[in-house]
């Protein structure tokens, strides 16, 4: 596979510095295969989110302004917790200021949502997850595919981007510097345009598919989401000033049929959770439910629950909890390793499969120092990658606990297929051996059912849904989206927890089974 870089546009810096892009599989760097990419970088100040009311737009306008520096000291893998208490800590800061400022102009709205809901359908071609909001003046329907580590929300802005609301974000301001970013372009060789105006703040941003990144302009524009009452849509949210990258055309390469860019929803104060919960003051954590039909859209929720499935089941109940671990390192191409990762790790510490320990290299299920190794979730990789050894070892072990079923030639990109004529069906599908991530302690797993470990690719063949990620990726343990669908994930951002259902079809419901058709 060859090495994607990073494409720069013209930028004003005052130093230089070499920068390795990562060649992931799918998603993932190997240490063997980089490049070195120059890059100029200029520092900008730092700044916090703040929220003051807008006189003719409601909710209010998102806007920023400076603030002191509380910086994330880089620890290493021995000390997960302690950088995952940093980050806490600093958002606890930025949420309590926002508190106070926000509070007096939301009191004077009549309406002030908990939480906020978006469909998310699964693409039948591209097995990627799409989900669509309402952006610009006039509104505009945006499809987006969905990326859960994603830092950024980008939009191509070449092919007919029009909107009277749109604003780009000037180098060195406030919003630049939320973005933590070392770029400007002080001259854009067009007439000026959304994507292309002198003087504004440039960010990276990557198209996860591809693993290919550039720069691009920061901008504000409107937004336009549903409400939620847990049961239902409810009335329609506008937030005036959602700030986004404005994407290029190529890089909607590889994104599924009609998609115009990506939903990010990274640990980031840029990602779609934290600006929403900025934007309405409510709690800082969102939920993924995606479905396993092509049919028939999961969802996301932002703020707390109730979640509730047909028929009235609240999914967000007895759910089981461990910690969102944080990488010290950024794991996406094109952006900066002296920063946290955008993407979602917890700390599983071994495999069992049929109650029974997979033998293999614990080490590579810890993060090092240099952000290698650990446990990652995914909406981008459709299904879980495991390093070499790790898939190996899980790979056997299952065939051993099967061996009374036949195997059937291997099928792309899968290593181990079965007769599925000799696999009986249950409720929570195939009727194969459990497969349990070990977390925190013995009694903590996320268990994985036959619905979510086999994938049918014909009638008469299951195919084991994990895929060899090679030797030394950067990261060890991919979760993919078809381990997650059906499944309920809350990502508690104040708290650095992730809360799982494990397989709703347990339970009588699927993702599927919000009542997106019932609205107010």
């Amino acid at each position: 596979m060859p090495i994607r870089g990073l494409v720069t546009n013209s930028i004003n810096a005052s130093t230089q510095q070499m920068q390795d892009i990562p060649n992931p599989y799918p998603s993932d760097s190997s240490r063997k295969n980089r490049r070195k990419v120059q890059v100029k970088l200029s520092t900008p100040n730092n700044c916090q989110l703040a929220q003051l009311q807008s006189p003719s737009l409601k909710p209010p306008v998102v806007q920023l302004v400076p603030f002191r520096d509380y910086k994330i000291r880089r620890l290493s893998h021995n000390t997960p917790n302690l950088a995952t208490m940093a980050f806490s800590t600093h958002f606890f800061l930025l949420c309590s200021l926002l508190f106070f400022i926000i509070s007096p102009s939301i009191a004077q709205t009549s309406f002030r949502p908990n939480a906020l809901v978006l469909p998310v359908s699964k693409d039948p071609s591209s097995l990627q997850y799409i989900t669509k909001f309402n952006q610009r003046t006039p509104l505009v329907p945006i499809n987006l595919t969905l990326d859960l580590g994603g830092r950024f929300t980008w939009v191509d802005c070449e092919q007919g981007y029009v909107s009277s609301t749109y604003k780009p974000v000037r180098c060195r301001s406030a919003q630049c510097s939320l973005t933590g970013s070392r770029f400007c372009n002080p001259n854009c060789y067009s007439s000026p345009k959304p994507g292309c105006y002198n003087n504004t703040c440039q960010v990276f941003f990557d198209n996860p598919i591809i693993q290919f990144g550039t720069g691009g302009e920061l901008a504000l524009d409107v937004v336009s989401v549903h409400s939620t009452d847990g049961l239902k849509p409810t009335r329609v949210v506008s937030v005036p000033s959602l700030l986004f990258t404005c994407g290029r055309t190529f890089l909607l390469e590889s994104l599924a049929n009609g998609v115009k860019g990506i939903a990010g929803l990274g640990r980031t104060k840029m990602s779609l959770p934290s600006q929403f919960s900025a934007a309405l003051s409510f709690d800082r954590k969102f939920a993924v439910c995606l479905s396993s039909s092509t049919r028939a859209n999961g969802v996301v929720f932002f703020g707390d629950g109730p979640y509730v499935m047909l028929p009235n089941i609240d999914v967000s109940k007895n759910l089981i909890y461990t910690p969102l671990i944080l990488n010290p390192v950024r794991t996406a191409p094109g952006t900066f390793q002296d920063e946290p990762s955008a993407d979602y790790f917890i700390g599983v510490k071994s495999i069992k499969i049929n109650g029974k320990v997979v033998k293999l290299n614990t080490t590579l299920l810890s993060i090092s120092k240099e952000g290698f190794g650990g446990t990652k979730i995914s909406s981008v990789n459709p299904y879980t990658v495991m390093e070499t050894t790790i898939y190996n070892a899980v790979i056997n072990a299952f065939v051993r606990e099967v061996s009374s079923v036949s195997r059937v030639a291997a099928v792309a990109p899968f290593g181990a297929c079965f007769n599925a004529k000799e696999i009986g069906s249950t409720r929570v599908g195939p009727a194969v051996p459990d497969i349990d991530l070990v977390l925190q302690s013995e009694s903590v797993y996320w268990r994985i059912f036959g619905a979510n470990s086999m994938v049918e690719v014909s009638s008469d063949v299951l195919c084991l849904g994990f895929v060899d990620g090679g030797v030394d990726p950067r990261t060890s343990i991919v979760i993919g989206g078809h381990q997650i669908e059906d499944n309920l994930l809350q990502f508690d951002l104040a708290t650095s927890r992730l809360g799982f259902s494990s397989s709703l079809l347990f339970r009588q419901t699927t993702c599927a089974n919000f009542n997106f058709t019932s609205k107010i």
